[in-house]
């Protein structure tokens, strides 16, 4: 019996939404305040996929300017119809207001539209559905119209969309308030059409260890809906603490071509006790249905870590090479800015083979668009390095790597001065305060540095280009920092290469010949 292991999309990959396409699959999660926003993946066999690349990778698409960890893209739903892709979302902003828009492509791969803005759209995790009589719905959720009767009491609503007007029209319908008396944060809904039901899945619980997956059916898209009573359908807020997989919830249905059924979530593995380094994560579990209600991984009713493979043929793409030598004329679709990238601070061109990150007044510990470039962490143990040159000019200038929840959540590696001599150092950042780790002099202006995490012990080491053996700067440094039940939050561990003159103007630059990530479970 083939296999394969959860995660399917390891790391920071939250709020999955998926769809088929004929024999082809494709998924999108969340982005939160990075760019470009809403990667877009491709499969044959549910289970292994490739990145096609962002929906949003314009900034006329998407503005993150200022936007405050774990606002920005939160939530998207894919839907394919007539031809064309359609992908909905959220774009929240720091004061917590929420703006809902689309884009479409005909191509998956892009480009895909500037966006589509909706007026009177409350609440978060729009999603459409395209009826067979030809109508197009738009869901999400919203304050219920009679008020909350307790903390985060939502409500899932529906109403008719005219995609080609761009606007809601008709009366806004309340569905469900979700499976339980006192259920909190109703969202993620999504409806189909299976059979001759309608049936409505949603979140609820919030998206903590209380997270849940709870399903409702109708005759009637409008309703009533009748909640099932084996709700919730999939959660793993009864196992406590102590077990792997947490936080479940946020479910997308897909059917195959061959009539099986499975569901996309999220889920966090912990680390180490119940931390969170790697955020929310996209996993996969068979569905099955009986009395027209869906059994989630019958029999067994929670996530694993091995399960059988779907009855489709195993596709696997070409793995991704653990070294980048920045040889192409393009970044490779793994690496991400912080916020919108503003200015000519980044060049794969001006020193061919390197990647040139000018230094930015920006810093890291600032809601702002610094000179960095990241990729996710995707793995609890992984090793990590990359080989820089760099002579900081005056105080303050420095460049290396960074392993960043955000910006109050960090550890600095960099090189940089101090009182006038060269060192590396290492900068533990936690709840706003910084703790220098460790220091010390370094002479040359190229170096490399690797990073090593077992579990939540990461190990800092440096070397020369012509030497083999590495030396410690510090050891076992607590990684639970980088860990959302710290930092709080939605997004996830990255590790990327940074350049900052703090403050100040610069014209310097730090060339980084190559970056290096491979996991180690």
């Amino acid at each position: 019996m083939r296999t394969f292991r959860n995660p399917v999309m390891p790391g920071f990959y939250p709020d999955p939404s998926a769809i088929r396409v004929g024999e082809d699959y494709y998924l999108v999660t969340s982005s939160f305040e990075f760019f470009p926003g809403v990667p877009i993946f491709h499969s044959k066999d549910l289970v292994n996929w490739r990145q096609l690349g962002h929906v949003l990778d314009r900034p006329s698409q998407l503005n993150l300017d200022h936007t405050i960890p774990s606002m920005g893209i939160w939530a998207p739903t894919l839907r394919y119809h007539q031809g064309i892709f359609y992908m909905i979302t959220t774009y929240v902003d720091n004061d917590k207001n929420q703006h809902n828009f689309y884009v479409t492509a005909t191509d998956p791969a892009g480009d895909w539209s500037d966006p589509v803005w909706l007026e009177d759209a409350p609440g978060i995790d729009s999603s459409l559905f395209f009826d067979e009589d030809g109508k197009v719905y738009y869901t999400g959720n919203r304050v219920p119209p009679e008020g909350q009767d307790y903390p985060k009491h939502m409500d899932i609503w529906l109403q008719e969309i005219d995609l080609e007007a761009g606007r809601l029209v008709g009366p806004k319908i309340s569905i469900w308030q979700g499976a339980l008396k006192v259920a909190h944060a109703q969202e993620g809904p999504h409806i189909y059409r299976i059979g001759s039901w309608y049936y409505v899945l949603i979140a609820e619980g919030g998206t903590g260890h209380t997270h849940a997956i709870t399903i409702a059916r109708s005759k009637n898209v409008t309703g009533p809906y009748e909640g099932h009573k084996a709700n919730p359908i999939l959660t793993h807020r009864h196992l406590g603490r102590q077990y792997p997989i947490v936080n479940v919830g946020h479910g997308e249905l897909v059917e195959t071509q061959h009539g099986d059924w499975w569901m996309f979530c999220l889920a966090s593995r912990t680390c180490g006790g119940y931390y969170r380094n790697l955020g929310r994560e996209t996993f996969l579990t068979p569905v099955a249905w009986e009395n027209e209600w869906p059994v989630v991984n019958p029999g067994k009713g929670v996530l694993e870590f091995e399960s059988a493979a779907p009855d489709l043929p195993e596709t696997k793409w070409p793995e991704l090479p653990a070294r980048d030598d920045f040889a192409s004329g393009e970044l490779g679709l793994i690496w991400n800015f912080l916020r919108t990238p503003r200015g000519e601070f980044w060049s794969l061109t001006e020193n061919p083979g390197h990647l040139r990150l000018h230094l930015k007044p920006e810093k890291l510990s600032e809601v702002a668009n610094p000179s960095y470039v990241g990729r996710r962490q995707q793995h609890l143990s992984f090793r990590s390095a990359a080989e820089m040159a760099f002579s900081p000019a005056q105080e303050g200038e420095a460049a290396g790597l960074v392993l960043l929840q955000n910006e109050n959540y960090h550890f600095r590696y960099e090189l940089g001065l101090d009182a006038g001599e060269q060192v590396l150092r290492l900068i533990e950042r936690r709840g706003g305060s910084e703790q220098l780790l460790a220091s010390k002099p370094y002479a040359g202006n190229k170096v490399q540095f690797k990073v090593q995490a077992k579990g939540q012990e990461y190990s800092f080491y440096y070397r020369t280009s012509e030497a083999d053996k590495w030396t410690a700067l510090h050891e076992k440094a607590d990684g639970t920092v980088l860990s959302t039940d710290l930092a709080g939050g939605f997004t996830g561990a990255y590790i990327g290469m940074y350049a900052s003159s703090q403050g100040a103007e610069s014209s310097n630059y730090a060339d980084f010949d190559w970056f290096s990530y491979e996991g180690l479970e």
